[in-house]
């Protein structure tokens, strides 16, 4: 058995090993690309104190979000709710979505996107960078083979 105590390693090749929940609140940009695989992507983010995810629909790809910190509002497919930690928000391909934060703390976040939604090595310390690097196709998910 494994005793390391690190919050993230890697096992070998592109296996990875995460304390997800750690690794997630010591994120301290909007966006951060975790792990790429062939089928899935592991991306951790950080909505400051009034901000938002945006409002967005993922034609081709499923996206479960798992909130650890803060409090906000999930928009999804025109309902919106309340979510805190603990909270997980299933939103298949094709379903408008939006997540808010609403509260007095960081909304902070992991999602896993199935395929990949975005570059594998995406990092971006707000919203206003990771809009335009989309913008400008620097934030496009790999095609093919595992990364």
């Amino acid at each position: 058995m494994n005793t390391q105590q690190n919050t993230q390693y890697t096992v070998t090749g592109n296996v990875e090993h995460f304390t997800i929940s750690d690794v997630t609140r010591e994120n301290p940009d909007f966006r951060r690309v975790l792990w790429t695989g062939k089928y899935a992507q592991i991306v951790a983010m950080t909505i400051p104190v009034g901000g938002e995810i945006g409002d967005e629909v993922h034609e081709t790809t499923d996206q479960i979000l798992t909130f650890v910190s803060g409090t906000g509002t999930a928009d999804l497919a025109g309902h919106s709710h309340d979510i805190g930690v603990g909270d997980q928000c299933a939103v298949p391909a094709g379903t408008q979505h939006n997540f808010r934060n609403t509260g007095d703390e960081p909304l902070v976040l992991y999602t896993v996107y199935s395929p990949p939604e975005h570059a594998p090595d995406g990092v971006y310390a707000t919203k206003e960078e990771a809009d335009t690097a989309e913008a400008a196709g620097l934030d496009e998910p790999p095609a093919g083979e595992p990364i």
